[in-house]
C-alpha cells in the first residue's frame, strides 16, 4: 500500500450505476491521488435514472468496520452520504471523534433521491446540532437546507445559522435565480463561489462526487476555501464529460 497518499474513508451507500455514493467517492479519490476506503451503509437497486429500493447495512456492523480501519490507518478526512436516521449519523460521527479527533468530518446531506425516494427525516433538532457540531462541513442544495430547519422558509438564513455549528456548502444547482453559484458559510463569512462553465449537463452523483472532492482536498493539506473552490472546479469539469446523467472522471 502507498505510504505517500493520505488516506480518506467514504461511508455511502452502493449504486450499482457507480454514478453515485462509494463507487463514485472512489474514482474521485483516485483522480485526486488519495488513498480511498469505503464502509457501506446499504445497498441500492437502481440505475441512473431510476431508483428502485434500498436496504440499510446494520450500524453496528458499519461502526466495526470504522473501528477496524482507524485503529490500522491514520484517516485524515472521511466523507459521510446517505444514512437511514439522524443516530445513525450521530452514532457514526460520535465514533470517528472517539477514534481520531483531528479527522474531517464532511457530511453531504442526501435527504432523498432524486426520484423522491426519501433516505433520512429531519425530526430532532437538538440531535442534529449535537452532531453537527463535530462536523467540519456540510453540503446540501437548496432543496435539503430547507428540510434542515422546518421554522425557517430561506436557505440562505439557515445556511447563517447552521455556520454557528458547521461549515455550510450551500449547492446552487437548484438555485433557479442564480444557477451554479455556490455559497460557502463559516461562522466569519460566506464566500460565493461563481461557476466558470456554462454548458453544462445534469449528472446523477455530481453532489457526491463533490464532497468526495472537498474531503480529499482537505486531506491533501488545503484549507476549506481552497479545498471547496478546487472541488468545484473539479465537478465543472465531471458535469461537461459528456451529454448522459453518468459523468467521467478526470482532472
Amino acid at each position: 500500500m502507498s505510504t505517500n497518499r493520505p488516506f480518506v474513508l467514504s461511508i455511502a451507500g452502493f449504486d450499482p450505476s457507480a454514478g453515485a455514493g462509494v463507487l463514485a467517492d472512489i474514482k474521485t479519490f483516485e483522480q485526486h491521488q488519495v488513498y480511498g476506503f469505503a464502509i457501506n451503509t446499504g445497498n441500492t437497486i437502481q440505475t441512473e435514472s431510476d431508483f428502485l429500493e434500498m436496504q440499510w447495512t446494520a450500524l453496528d456492523f458499519v461502526l466495526r468496520s470504522i473501528e477496524v480501519l482507524f485503529q490500522k490507518y491514520p484517516v485524515k478526512a472521511v466523507k459521510i452520504g446517505i444514512v437511514p436516521s439522524l443516530d445513525y449519523l450521530k452514532e457514526i460521527v460520535f465514533t470517528i471523534k472517539r477514534l481520531s479527533p483531528k479527522t474531517k468530518i464532511v457530511w453531504d446531506t442526501v435527504l432523498k433521491s432524486t426520484t423522491d425516494f426519501s433516505f433520512l427525516n429531519i425530526q430532532n433538532q437538538a440531535v442534529l446540532i449535537e452532531t453537527l457540531n463535530q462536523i467540519d462541513l456540510i453540503t446540501p442544495n437548496y432543496n435539503e437546507i430547507l428540510q434542515l430547519d422546518p421554522n425557517e422558509s430561506e436557505a440562505g438564513l439557515i445556511a447563517k445559522k447552521l455556520s454557528e455549528h458547521t461549515a455550510v456548502f450551500l449547492k446552487g444547482g437548484h438555485r433557479l435565480e442564480e444557477i451554479g453559484t455556490d455559497n460557502l458559510y463559516t461562522k466569519n463569512e460566506v464566500v460565493k463561489l461563481l461557476p466558470t462553465e456554462t454548458k453544462l449537463s445534469e449528472k446523477h452523483g455530481s453532489g457526491c462526487v463533490l464532497s468526495a472532492a472537498i474531503i480529499a482536498n482537505l486531506a491533501l493539506e488545503q484549507d476549506l476555501k481552497k479545498a471547496c473552490s478546487n472541488a468545484k472546479n473539479y465537478i465543472e469539469s465531471y458535469l461537461k464529460s459528456n451529454p448522459t446523467l453518468i459523468g467521467y472522471h478526470y482532472v
